[in-house]
């Protein structure tokens, strides 16, 4: 009931100040139905706050902020306040977008772990900036989505990364058997701010609009206790940064097609296919003088190169040699999968076997949502067996003494001869384990409702 109560306040929030909130001329007949269309859209692009002020797109804005959910930027507030805090400071926060006087708060930097080692930099803002955040990227996304390259797959509604390497093997599958492997270092801290103001300023005209973008982009870092600037890059950790991000590399993306390039891209990492090593030395420097000179950014040498596509990766996955390549998963992300398991079947952490396999099935469920993608089942077949060996190799340590582990072996049914010379044997746990795999066969794991990763044929 409190629940409904404080949806029916917000609502009312919401809708404070009438409907529609431009302008409205009532004056008919003065002008031809071209010039009308014409002004409208002037007006539109003029108007984008009043747009993001609807109650409609600020509903849709707070809901997906309270899905997205997220850890408290610099004022504390968390997610489930936000609700609440907007019922009471609606109007005032209306007045100041309206009147272009928003002025965000500095981000919170935090860091995580990258797949491939080292540290990636986080801004998380406020929750309140979030939702602005939010509720600007609504209004924005009608512009811009439809215009975007069809061979543009990162943070876009209806696409994935799952359609970005499906597209990719399609261009090996055509005899393109030479990838073009561009990775942008630091992307997101090293964007010119500049530039990519002049390009949002190319169809936004509202004033507020692009003065509050610009104060998302200048809101600084807080990191130790002192709040630093931010004179270039757009924070990552923020709903608008994955769209400012794909205005930048428009740029990239409509150059590459006007030289009829076939080629993915996927936030900062990019792949173009050719069909010859000569052809794709010559575009990777013609890529490298524009992405350096024109775009001012930077090409990370290590990470990037001019190979056959099985040689690489891209977004966890590669492609088989053969005529018809497959998808495979790549070699990298079977180590960081091997390396997570032995971490979560470690015996140094002391979990029961049903902690240990309840912390299993949150990754390996999300772990094959991902790559399940792809078509080499045998590998799926491989890894759930070397994950089930794990766990037999993490019982036996756990039973550690003789006595202990005859009687267990005893309760799973092995003849007592072979429970006393198991016991008592001087070999590894790895060692045993192979053997245990008779009487603790994948069925056993299968009753004690351990995901698997290949699927049921």
């Amino acid at each position: 009931m409190g629940d409904k109560r404080q949806k029916n306040q917000l609502e009312l929030a919401f809708v404070w100040g009438g409907r529609g909130e431009a302008p409205n001329d009532q004056r008919k007949g003065t002008e031809s139905s071209m010039a009308r269309h014409e002004s409208e859209r002037l007006a539109e692009s003029e108007q984008l706050m009043e747009m993001v002020c609807e109650p409609k797109n600020l509903k849709q804005a707070l809901k997906r902020v309270k899905t997205n959910g997220g850890s408290p930027g610099i004022d504390g507030m968390r997610v489930e306040e936000l609700g609440k805090w907007l019922i009471g400071n609606w109007n005032g926060l209306r007045a100041k977008l309206l009147n272009g006087r928003y002025d965000p708060q500095p981000v919170k930097r935090v860091e995580i772990a990258k797949p491939d080692g080292g540290t990636r930099k986080l801004g998380v803002p406020t929750v309140i900036d979030r939702f602005v955040q939010q509720a600007v990227l609504q209004v924005l996304q009608r512009s811009w989505e439809p215009t975007f390259s069809e061979s543009s797959y990162g943070f876009r509604p209806g696409r994935s990364a799952h359609g970005a390497v499906e597209k990719a093997q399609e261009y090996v599958a055509e005899g393109r058997r030479w990838v073009i492997d561009i990775d942008l270092e630091k992307f997101f801290d090293t964007v010119h701010q500049d530039r990519l103001m002049a390009r949002v300023a190319v169809r936004v005209r509202d004033k507020r609009m692009l003065g509050l973008i610009r104060g998302f982009l200048k809101s600084g870092v807080l990191e130790g206790g002192l709040v630093s600037s931010t004179e270039e890059g757009t924070p990552q950790g923020g709903p608008l940064s994955p769209l400012l991000s794909n205005i930048v590399l428009d740029e990239l993306d409509r150059e590459l097609e006007k030289r009829g390039h076939k080629f993915v891209r996927y936030a900062d990492d990019c792949n173009v296919y050719v069909k010859s090593e000569r052809a794709g030395q010559r575009v990777m420097a013609s890529l490298r003088r524009l992405i350096t000179t024109r775009l001012r950014l930077k090409i990370n040498e290590n990470k990037s190169a001019v190979a056959k596509p099985y040689q690489r990766k891209f977004l966890g996955f590669s492609v088989t040699s053969h005529r018809t390549p497959k998808r495979r998963i790549a070699p990298k992300a079977l180590e960081r999968f091997k390396e997570r398991i032995r971490t979560l079947t470690s015996r140094m952490r002391g979990r029961t076997l049903s902690a240990v396999i309840s912390e299993l099935n949150t990754y390996l469920n999300g772990w094959r949502g991902y790559f399940g993608f792809c078509e080499t089942p045998s590998v799926l077949r491989e890894l759930d067996g070397w994950v089930r060996r794990r766990l037999r190799c993490y019982l036996w340590k756990q039973w550690k003494t003789i006595r202990r582990r005859r009687t267990e072996l005893l309760r799973l049914n092995v003849p007592q001869t072979w429970a006393r010379s198991l016991a008592a044997s001087s070999k590894g746990a790895w060692h045993i384990s192979d053997v245990l795999s008779r009487f603790l066969p994948p069925e056993y794991f299968d009753s004690l409702h351990l995901v698997r990763l290949a699927r049921p044929a």
